[in-house]
């Protein structure tokens, strides 16, 4: 298993599920909002933050 793939399953289960609709299904977060049947203000807040999440665990140092 990749850096990657270990860093995604480590994330909670509706953000490592979101981020995957968004970066590997390269659905909207309208479109993931109107699936997940939640506002599309969430999810985009939680695009944000796993990115962020993600970013600094492979960049440690930054």
């Amino acid at each position: 298993m990749g850096a990657l793939s270990q860093l995604l399953a480590s994330l909670p289960e509706e953000e490592r599920f979101i981020l995957t609709m968004h970066y590997i299904r390269s659905m909207s977060p309208e479109e993931i909002a109107q699936t997940l049947g939640v506002p599309e203000r969430a999810v985009q807040s939680v695009i944000t933050s796993g990115k962020s999440r993600l970013l600094s665990a492979l960049n440690p140092e930054q």
